[in-house]
């Protein structure tokens, strides 16, 4: 067996290195931007593998014709470095300048491959004997090339080696590109650096207040130090809104006096408004001795004094040209003598902070430059790494929207079929605006409008599209979608109109910059350069395809019938057992070989045979135990030679899976191409057999997923609803006892003053009877009304009367207590309470009626603390249990009484009874809920927790009452519920909840 794996294919081998060498290159390239550590890594690996004597990258100097010199090599031990050497070929130009169309220059052997004399003269001076050239391009220019040089002995170089050396080439070709626009973007970050730097220097020389690169910070900066250096009360900087009035942005004032920021609303200074700035505009200083002296209109004099200012200077800032607000020194205390060296001072510290504001403007217009270069440079990465359209729009228009902060960034395709009508098919927008993802769109007047400028590359901007001259059905398609502004690039697919790249603005109007109409249109060429790409792709996969179908043609029908034999038999099952049983015996009579095996790859390239089939008097192979097979570990055996065994991958989708081999183990076999096409084209029948059992068993499992899913769902809605019905219970009863508390408590209130009012009633008419004698009407009236007993017995009426509100108040308090709807967060509660409650509501079930006798209540309260709970979910509970307790008893009773009523006998007394007990254990409140009924079977017992199980009548239950209790009582208070009972003695329920929640 060993001798066997010990064999393998060297073409294999050879391609394993090779995607070994291609793959480590692609991730150096995108690990590293450094072309050096790409190049380096590259030659040194190309080389091992190719077995040269020397690697190496040549680099043109595109200043020179032709002339360049060697940037990177590895050389094997005893030949010259190139590296030093400068190059230059006089006809080069005329006689490899094809290289720029992407051919590879092989020559086995310098002295008789035609080579021009001063051609060979340079290999030789390199001692080449023979070469490989391969061109290096960078946008369709000719860079360097990929040299690989055999020193010792001239060499046939093979195809594969050709091909492998093309496919280095091409990722070295991405890697150049790649450092170029990293280099491109570079330069102009350094660009931007020192223009950042030369402004801050030249702040640092004028003043050291110009050190703070944030604007706030240089107000505060400024505002301080001027103040000590003029010594004034108060340095304030103002700014301008558009219609001329303003706020204080920034000051430094004196101890004493009020701070002007932040004053509302904006300051309006008429003179200032109606001048549109008035001297400032000039750059003109204005300075005021004495407000009071210096002949000032009265609005501005009352405006001063609103700035506590008795004297004044003032300095225009200047944003470049434009005036941007006012820097004002201010003398609070008295008038002053502003002296001109402090006018100088303040109007240079105005000018400082003009260009200070402008350098922050022309930052933030820099960096928001590099952000859509950024952003640009992002957009052209993703769409050379990907071919997908779908993933190239959504990461365009998602970057393009951050970077241009607009409120929806669409990709609009028409449909080349109808005219001038699509839809959106890819977008990025703001929460606060609809999706208009597959919305078709027909405008009428498009072609007439906007086609033709569109299909010239026009891009069209709308800073509103109410103060344009657009017609109505336009603005009608807009408004759809809820844009106010927008811009439109044309996405171009070959010269004609594609699509649209729209930006959209939907909050408000927007003056569109230059830069983000030049930044889009950007954009939009990138996206048409990926349409392109997408175009060629196609067609280039049509054509392989094509390709392929006419090479298949002419042998598909020798394989036909014994691979539709094959297949069918692979079909038949979608066990995975009996499809590697059917398949290692189908190929093994289809290729006459004496063993097939399946071979299946684990984690880490390991594996095991997992199934196979053999010829009598050969041992299986299929084993549990993990083995790694040697095929892979390389032999340098020609693959036209004989051998034991061929293999071909089992692919599940995209993943290697394992192998199916077929092996001739007496002695070694020539392996036709039909017998390797027709092994391979088995083992891509049993990939996607072995992906359909794959998925079979995933949809099984999906099948019952979605029943547990669905009974779930139901359960939960029926809980839903139950929790629904009690929630309505618990409000109504709080409501009733709300709408009889009102009305009780008058009542109650009202007999205490009722009976000191018939008190003092009573008192005078006794006193009457004492003192004074009695007409004999009166005394005739008094013996028929009995007022003797009158006045016996109605102190007693009131008292009654007290008890009996009494007595409501507390049903109305238990009633309140049971709904508790104000508490549905866990809350410290007395469970006490809560039985009482539920006891309460549940009284006239409890009572002697027609059908039983009453009910008794036997109470073992034990002295709790304060429960922790849900109160009303656990009244919920309470409710639960004892009804199902009271059921119990009924049925009993009803029971019993039917068995003596057939047999003719006088029923005896059936004590119904319901014991209630509390106690604390191990700080855990025990309740215990016990009943003299029927008791449980054990079979019914064991499945009264579960949803929907019920032993109740049609109608009578919905098998969710002990369910929800459970659920309360395990998942909301963390405790246990358990169900014990003895058929014809009772059934206990007892409740564990922990003290604390």
């Amino acid at each position: 067996m060993e001798n066997q794996l010990f064999f393998s294919s060297a073409q294999l081998q050879e391609q394993l290195e090779q995607q070994k060498a291609l793959a480590s290159v692609i991730v150096r390239i995108r690990e590293s931007l450094d072309l050096e550590t790409i190049f380096q890594t590259t030659v040194t690996q190309v080389r091992q593998l190719l077995n040269a004597d020397r690697v190496a990258v040549f680099q043109f100097d595109l200043e020179q014709d032709w002339e360049g010199e060697f940037v990177c090599e590895d050389v094997a031990l005893g030949w010259d470095s190139a590296m030093p050497v400068k190059v230059y070929d006089h006809c080069f130009g005329e006689q490899f300048a094809f290289n720029q169309q992407g051919q590879a220059q092989v020559v086995a052997d310098i002295y008789k491959a035609g080579l021009s004399d001063s051609h060979v003269a340079i290999l030789s001076k390199f001692q080449v004997l023979a070469n490989l050239v391969v061109p290096l391009s960078r946008q369709k220019e000719l860079w360097g090339l990929l040299c690989i040089h055999q020193c010792s002995e001239a060499r046939n170089w093979k195809e594969s080696e050709v091909e492998f050396i093309r496919q280095i080439a091409n990722h070295l070709a991405v890697a150049i590109q790649q450092a170029k626009h990293l280099h491109q973007v570079q330069l102009q970050a350094a660009k931007l650096a020192q223009a950042s730097q030369r402004d801050q220097v030249i702040a640092q020389i004028v003043d050291e207040i110009r050190s703070p690169v944030d604007i706030e910070t240089i107000f505060k900066t400024t505002t301080q130090e001027i103040r000590k250096l003029l010594q004034a009360d108060r340095v304030a900087i103002f700014s301008f809104n558009s219609d001329w009035s303003g706020n204080f942005v920034a000051e430094s004032f004196a101890e004493g006096w009020t701070p002007l920021v932040g004053v509302q609303p904006a300051i309006a200074d008429t003179y200032l408004q109606q001048t549109q700035g008035g001297r400032y505009v000039d750059n003109q200083t204005f300075t005021v001795n004495d407000i009071y002296q210096a002949g000032l209109t009265n609005c501005h004099v009352t405006l001063l004094e609103q700035f506590q200012a008795k004297a004044f200077a003032t300095a225009p800032i200047l944003q470049g040209d434009q005036l941007w607000g006012v820097i004002a020194a201010y003398q609070n205390a008295s008038s002053r003598q502003w002296q001109s060296y402090e006018i100088e001072s303040l109007t240079k510290i105005s000018t400082q902070i003009g260009v200070a504001l402008r350098h922050h403007k022309l930052l933030a217009h820099a960096q928001y430059q590099a952000e859509q270069q950024k952003t640009l440079t992002s957009v052209i990465t993703r769409i050379r790494e990907s071919l997908d359209l779908d993933t190239i729009f959504q990461t365009t228009v998602t970057e393009a929207r951050q970077m241009l902060q607009a409120d929806r960034v669409a990709v609009f395709r028409f449909d080349p079929q109808k005219d001038w009508e699509g839809e959106f098919i890819s977008e990025d927008f703001v929460p606060e605006c609809n999706s208009v993802i597959a919305e078709k769109v027909y405008d009428y007047c498009f072609g007439e409008n906007f086609a033709p400028l569109y299909a010239q590359g026009r891009v069209n901007a709308i800073a509103d599209i109410y103060q344009g001259k657009f017609p109505g059905c336009y603005i009608q398609i807009l408004e759809k979608f809820q844009v106010r502004a927008n811009m439109i690039a044309p996405l171009l697919k070959k010269g004609e109109l594609w699509g649209l790249l729209c930006i959209h603005q939907c909050n408000a109007p927007r003056d569109w910059q230059p830069s983000e109409i030049e930044f889009t249109s950007q954009i939009a060429e990138q996206l048409g350069v990926a349409l392109k790409q997408d175009s060629y792709l196609k067609q280039v996969q049509m054509q392989v395809v094509q390709l392929a179908k006419a090479t298949e043609r002419e042998k598909a029908m020798e394989r036909q019938e014994l691979l539709a034999a094959t297949i069918d038999k692979i079909r038949q099952s979608l066990d995975i057992k009996t499809i590697f049983k059917t398949t290692t015996q189908a190929v093994r009579e289809l290729l006459e070989v004496e063993r097939v095996a399946i071979y299946r790859f684990n984690a880490d390239w390991s594996g095991k045979f997992v199934a196979d089939s053999f010829k009598d008097g050969w041992k299986p192979v299929a084993q549990a135990q993990p083995m790694i097979i040697e095929t892979f570990e390389g032999t340098d055996d020609d693959n036209e030679l004989p051998r034991n065994e061929t293999f071909v991958p089992i692919r599940e989708g995209e993943k290697l899976w394992g192998l199916l081999v077929a092996y001739q183990n007496s002695q070694p076999r020539y392996w036709k191409e039909e017998e390797i096409n027709l092994l391979a084209q088995v083992g891509v029948q049993l990939g996607i057999a072995i992906q359909q059992a794959e998925l079979l068993e995933q949809t099984k499992r999906q099948t019952s997923e979605l029943t547990q899913a669905l009974q779930e769902l139901k359960q939960t809605q029926t809980q839903l609803i139950q929790g629904e019905k009690m929630a309505g219970l618990g409000q109504l009863l709080a409501g009733v006892a709300h709408e009889i508390n009102n009305p009780i408590s008058f009542i109650f209130g009202n007999l205490i003053h009722l009976n000191e009012y018939t008190q003092e009633l009573l008192n005078v008419v006794k006193l009457y009877r004492q003192n004074s004698s009695l007409l004999p009407s009166i005394q005739k009236q008094i013996d028929r009304t009995d007022l003797n007993f009158l006045i016996e017995d109605l102190p007693k009426t009131l008292e009654s009367m007290k008890v009996g509100t009494e007595r409501i108040c507390e049903i109305v308090l238990s009633l309140r207590n049971f709904s508790r709807t104000d508490e549905a967060e866990l809350k410290s509660v007395d469970i006490h309470q809560g039985l009482d409650s539920t006891l309460l509501i549940l009284g006239h079930r409890l009572k002697n009626n027609v059908q039983r006798p009453a009910i008794e209540i036997v109470k073992e309260y034990a002295t709790l603390a304060l429960l922790e709970c849900y109160p009303a979910q656990l009244n919920q509970v309470f409710m639960n249990l004892l009804s199902n307790s009271i059921d119990a008893l009924e049925e009993k009773f009803k029971t019993i009484q039917q068995r003596y009523l057939k047999l003719s006998q006088t029923c005896p007394i059936i004590p119904l009874t319901i014991w209630i007990s509390t106690q604390a254990v191990n700080n855990q409140i025990v309740i215990k809920i016990t009943d003299n009924g029927l008791g449980i079977p054990e079979e019914v017992r064991s499945h009264i927790f579960d949803p929907f199980f019920t032993t109740k009548a049609p109608g009578k239950g919905t098998g969710l009452g002990l369910s929800i209790s459970y659920q309360i009582i395990v998942e909301k208070h963390h405790g246990q519920i358990r169900c014990s009972s003895k058929p014809g003695e009772g059934t206990e329920f007892l409740i564990e909840i922990p003290c604390s929640n």
